[in-house]
Formats: C-alpha cells, structure tokens, sequence
C-alpha cells in the first residue's frame, strides 16, 4: 500500500513538473482520461500519459488530501483544498463524476506581479488607496479575479502601514509583510466558515478586508456593515458584469432585507471591476474589463430599483473614468492585441461591439 501511494506522489510530481515546464495554468486529473493541462486557456491532454482508472484519481486524491480532508470529502463529495510542492503552489477542487474522482488543480504563482506585470489598467491603484469601501472584482471562473486582488493588496502592503486580513477557502497567494501586518485565515482550518470569521473581524482591529468570495446574504451583509465602518472591503463573485453584480447580492436576500441592503450598498460600494482573460494575438492571455465607478447617478439607480440602467450610465460616463467591455474590447482589437473574433465571443453585446469596432 505505502509502494502505490508513493508511486501516485511520484506521478503527481512529474505531472506538475510538466505543467510548470509547458507554463500551463491548470491539471486536470479525470477517471477515463488522461491527464489534461490548461495553455493559455487550452485543454492539452498529455498523450504520453497513461488514461487514469478510478483507482489512480483517488490515489491521487489521497497524496492530496490530509486524512481527515479526505474523510470529509469522501462524506461530501466536494472538497477544496491547497497543495504545495516545492516551491509552487496550488488551489484544489475534488469532486465525483459518474461514480469517480475528479481533480482540478490550479497554479497560484509565487511572485504576486504588478499591475503593470498583469497588463491591468493603473486606476485600479487608486482603489486599492482608498481608505473604506466595498471593492468587488467580478467575471466567470478562472478569469484572474483572485490574481489582481492580489495585486490591489500587495500595491498597500508595500505603501501602507495597515493591518489587512484575508479570509480565503482556501489560501491562494501567500503574501510576505513588508509595511502592512497580514493575517491569511483559511476556512476550515483557521475558522469554522465565512460568517463566523466574519463576525469576528470587528474586533480585531482591521483596516482592510480581503474576502475570496461572496458567499450568501450573511456574508454579503457584514462585508458591506464594514464597508461603511471605516474598512476597505475587497471581494470577488462570480458574475458577468457591474449590473448584474448588484442584482445578484440584491437577490441573496429575501425580499424584505432587499431594501436595506440597496441602500447599504449605494451608500458603501467603491467600484466593480469585471475581467475577462483573452487570447492575445502575440500569445498568451490578456485582461480585458469593464469598471463601475460608484457615483451619485449610480448610488440612486441602485437605490430607486433600477439597476437595469446601469449599464447605459457606464457607457456614457467614460469621461468620469469608468470603461464599457464593449470599448475596452473594441481598443484591443484597434491596438492589434485581440481579434475581432475573440472580441465578439467575449462581448455580452456583439452587435454594439459591431458598431465600436
């Protein structure tokens, strides 16, 4: 038994020894498949590799897994979880399909880059400065929401003398302490879950709030309460752009809290930032995004019930610093950056993107 298991950690070392070489961002381990690397948002199967059993993926999961995060799974059929190896590390995800194990890793990189680095626009800095407020970075999964948190938190560890807490399922980015004082608490290890971590953020004397994700009306309600407590609140969902990111957190809640928060969130959001990572012409992927910057018109559309607007005011407000998707992607195209075809598959309006390019 310790040969096979030790055999499933040498596999999974060369396996990750060959994301790393082909600079892939994620490893999938499927039963019936062989295993699968993302390139620059493409799936790779590795062709040399045998086709993995369900006996292998749950090797896998066990070289993973500490064993009670394996009893848990096993019980829930989900798990979340960070991994290390060497100097790289990795946010987990397992699950069961058809009976099997499934796993998903992602590369969280060592080196937190720069704004610049990312190719992320530099009006991000100035939300990052600010000294209250309810920040969220928002677009569908793995599109690098969690990447530029990181960067907004790094710009104030570097510049601020701050006591920032993370609350993250799990970890992600490990920050070095330079002039900010860090604590990185990880559900399930360091606290019980969100809420509770949460409610114990008012007495621990924080200025800046890092959340991985909304999670539920309860968690939404305090990170805005702290928001409007004098804290500066960064959190990422999982939403396609600014409008529909506030009809969401609205929507969490039952109709009669739904006024209170609308008035709440008019009051303490800073901005929404949605990203999309799209292939560049040059290779790689490049971040292209939309920003909602919170105004007066912006606070009365969310609190008169017409957040239907929104995305007209966005539009028209560019001289105000905030950016329409559909522009963004038409200059990346104008810039040679992007294709007219990505542009349009990324565009929740193609035929406005038609017109702009």
């Amino acid at each position: 038994m310790n040969e096979e298991i030790n055999n499933y950690k040498k596999e999974l070392d060369e396996l990750i020894d060959i994301l790393v070489k082909e600079s892939a961002s994620d490893l999938h381990l499927s039963a019936d498949n062989q295993p699968t690397i993302r390139v620059n948002g493409i799936l790779i199967p590795l062709l040399k590799r045998k086709t993995l059993t369900k006996e292998d993926t749950l090797g896998f999961i066990s070289e993973l897994l500490t064993a009670k995060q394996k009893e848990e799974f096993l019980e829930t059929q989900e798990v979340d979880f960070s991994y290390n190896y060497k100097k790289v590390r990795f946010r987990g995800n397992g699950f069961f399909q058809q009976g099997a194990i499934g796993i998903a890793l992602r590369l969280i990189p060592e080196k937190i880059k720069t704004l610049e680095e990312l190719s992320l626009p530099s009006f991000l800095e100035a939300f990052a400065q600010k000294k209250q407020g309810f920040f969220l970075v928002v677009g569908p999964v793995g599109q690098g929401k969690t990447t530029t948190l990181a960067s907004m938190l790094e710009i104030i560890n570097n510049t601020r003398s701050e006591h920032i807490v993370t609350i993250e399922d799990p970890i992600e980015y490990v920050f070095e302490q330079k002039k900010s004082m860090i604590d990185q608490r990880e559900v399930k290890i360091d606290t019980k879950d969100f809420s509770t971590a949460l409610r114990s953020v008012f007495r621990q004397d924080v200025d800046v709030l890092m959340i991985g994700e909304m999670r539920g009306p309860e968690t939404i309600s305090t990170a805005v309460t702290a928001a409007e407590t004098g804290h500066l609140v960064l959190s990422t969902l999982h939403t396609n752009n600014a409008a529909q990111t506030i009809d969401r957190i609205i929507d969490s809640f039952p109709e009669v809290g739904q006024d209170q928060i609308r008035v709440q969130l008019a009051a303490s959001l800073a901005g929404i930032f949605s990203q999309r990572l799209v292939p560049r012409i040059s290779g790689g992927l490049i971040p292209v995004y939309e920003l909602l910057i919170n105004n007066n018109a912006v606070a009365n559309l969310i609190r008169e019930k017409r957040t239907h607007e929104i995305n007209t005011v966005i539009e028209t407000s560019s001289g105000e610093g905030m950016v329409d998707m559909n522009r963004s992607l038409a200059d990346f195209v104008r810039r040679g950056e992007i294709t007219i075809e990505d542009a349009k598959i990324h565009s929740l309006n193609p035929k406005m993107l038609e017109q702009l390019i």
